[in-house]
């Protein structure tokens, strides 16, 4: 069954579209690679998802309902930019996060805290900006969402750190959860993905699991993904 739902699903910005007629299910219980270049949706996609923007045309539904309060509650987001307080301190945002989501698990946090070597009495002024994304990283998943929209998780951080990165992704999602990535860095993430969607020009062009790509095509994900969208 499906948890994500796209239907006809349309934003134009000044007469020129963002999204072109998508349509798409995204079933629960997978790790869903959003892939395109810079400037093809991705972002749009998921802030339409999150009900950060409203459709032009078209529905997005997400466990049944609308982008509103319901879907608030059982989706957890990672932006692209850091949206968090320079002056707050890591604790002081853990438990923001901790009072405002009622599925936010702080041992969970802490402990993912721990094994990135984030001290949480610094403040966020104090971190580097790959840190910063570390830390939005944590928060985002230590809920127990159902769904987890992740706008370029890995863009930000040193080679080293994004197997870290992805791993604990991997760790802390439930089963039963989709996580969707969205990012161009294909090679780095295609390992842990069930299933790739490829977009270009607010259009999907390609909608499937990722062993399936690599049985009909011959290719790595990153080897089509090259090839499909080779300048």
């Amino acid at each position: 069954m499906a948890i994500i739902e796209y239907r006809n699903l349309t934003k134009v910005y000044k007469n020129v579209p963002a999204l072109n007629g998508v349509n798409l299910d995204i079933p629960a219980g997978r790790i869903v690679g959003l892939l395109g270049p810079n400037g093809s949706g991705k972002t749009t996609l998921i802030k339409l998802s999150v009900g950060l923007l409203t459709p032009t045309a078209g529905t997005v539904m997400i466990d049944g309902n609308v982008p509103g309060p319901q879907t608030k509650a059982v989706t957890a987001y990672l932006p692209e930019k850091s949206y968090m307080s320079e002056w707050m301190s890591v604790e002081s945002i853990v438990s923001y996060f901790a009072d405002f989501y009622r599925d936010f698990d702080k041992n969970k946090a802490y402990e993912m805290l721990s094994r990135l070597g984030i001290d949480p009495k610094r403040t966020l002024k104090t971190l580097s900006k790959g840190t910063k994304e570390k830390v939005q990283l944590v928060l985002v998943m230590s809920r127990a969402a159902k769904v987890y929209f992740l706008d370029e998780p890995i863009a930000g951080v040193d080679p080293a750190a994004r197997d870290y990165i992805l791993n604990t992704i991997i760790r802390n999602y439930s089963e039963n959860a989709s996580v969707i990535i969205s990012t161009h860095l294909i090679y780095d993430v295609e390992n842990v993905l069930d299933d790739a969607i490829f977009i270009r020009n607010g259009q999907i062009v390609l909608a499937d699991s990722a062993d399936n790509i690599r049985e009909n095509s011959g290719k790595t994900v990153d080897m089509l993904f090259r090839e499909v969208f080779r300048c």
